[in-house]
This record gives structure tokens, sequence and C-alpha cells, in this order.
């Protein structure tokens, strides 16, 4: 299993999920009642899915690609540390992952 840390926008809520490899992030934060929409389901069409990888996890991830970096450009409160949830796949090398939930992020799922 590895371990992933979701931390809320104003950094008062912090929850520590486990999930197993492959799964991507945008499922797991979804199924752990994180405030991510996802509205595209993770098919790379929307900007919904924006979190913020610590900065010292955020090597660990493979390079975003040039429509991924299209569209963060879209999403509110981007970092140079931003990347789509639907984008990383859980890998043991990402065992204790952090990410933070951008402050302006909005699930209308009615979660």
């Amino acid at each position: 299993m590895i371990r992933v840390r979701f931390i809320s926008a104003d950094g008062e809520n912090v929850q520590d999920v486990d999930a197993p490899p492959g799964e991507r992030l945008l499922e797991i934060a979804q199924a752990a009642g994180q405030p991510l929409e996802g509205t595209c389901e993770g098919q790379m069409a929307c900007s919904t899915c924006h979190v913020i990888v610590a900065a010292e996890d955020f090597a660990k991830l493979p390079r975003a690609s040039e429509e991924e970096d299209d569209l963060l450009d879209l999403a509110a409160c981007v970092t140079r540390h931003s990347r789509l949830a639907c984008q990383i796949e859980l890998t043991e090398a990402l065992d204790g992952l952090t990410v933070r939930i951008p402050g302006g992020a909005h699930d209308m799922r009615g979660k």
C-alpha cells in the first residue's frame, strides 16, 4: 500500500490514506472525501482535480505533459508544484506523497 497525505487548503485538516499501487490520485482523493471534483472523470479535459504537490515529492513525479501544463494554466491558485490528480498514478516511489488542496477548490459533486 502507498500512503498519501492530503492537506486542506487552510492547512487545518490532514488526512492520511492508504492506496494500492496503480490507482490514480484523483480516484483515491474522491474516495477519501477530498474536494476534488474531477469534472471530466480523469480524461484530462478540465482542471478541477488540481492539487499542489509537496516540494519534496514533486521531483518524484514524471514530468507533466504539454496538455497537462496547458490545463493547469486554467486552474486557480496554481504554483510551480501544481499537478492534475488525474495524471498522477500511484507507484511505490510515491509512498508518503503529500498534496495540498488549493485554495478556491470547489467540489460541485455536492459532498
